[in-house]
């Protein structure tokens, strides 16, 4: 039945902005032969503009419908797929059922200073934008929030501070070729 996926056929990545969601996304995707998406690439096609317009010009609350939406549409996907969707998206509880039904949800996660290096020049992204405090302490403020949603919604938690790009990925691949079983030697 279309709208029913097993665990395991998509791969669903989660976690803090700078984490390498869309960039690991992409690769184990690309090793795997399956089709990536993004889901803040998707509300940008869908809205026709970027989510700074979107943030500006409906707020966060229509932004985090939005993301809401996308995610129940993207459980009639048949086959396998890698899937990064956007920091924000599981915090709302609502949301995070419907990550787990989806797929296997690998939280990529990173410590803040990593993540506050990675994001000090960015200036596309709203949330790090607001408040004051340097770009570590925006980080770790969010973070402290953010994280337990993470850990509720994950399946898997894949540490992302050294490891190399290529094996972060390899772990990713592996991740998906056995049905969601991990562990982190592969």
């Amino acid at each position: 039945m279309a709208g029913t996926t097993e665990k395991g056929k998509n791969i669903i990545l989660i976690g803090f902005m700078g984490t390498g969601k869309t960039s690991l996304g992409k690769a184990a995707a690309g090793k795997l032969k399956i089709p990536f998406l993004d889901t803040d690439d998707l509300i940008v096609s869908r809205e026709g503009m970027s989510i700074n317009e979107i943030f500006a010009t409906k707020g966060e609350a229509y932004f985090r419908s939005l993301e809401t939406q996308i995610i129940r549409e993207l459980q009639d996907l048949e086959g396998g797929h890698v899937i990064a969707v956007g920091g924000g998206l599981p915090l709302r509880e609502e949301n995070r059922p419907l990550l787990r039904k989806l797929g296997r949800v690998v939280y990529l996660r990173t410590s803040p200073p990593v993540l506050a290096r990675r994001l000090e020049a960015d200036t596309t992204r709203p949330i790090l934008r607001q408040g004051e405090g340097s770009t570590l302490e925006k980080v770790e403020r969010i973070l402290k929030e953010r994280e337990p949603k993470y850990l509720d919604a994950a399946d898997i938690v894949l540490e992302n501070d050294g490891s190399s790009f290529y094996k972060t990925a390899g772990k990713l691949t592996n991740i998906y070729k056995k049905g969601g079983e991990f562990n982190d030697q592969s």
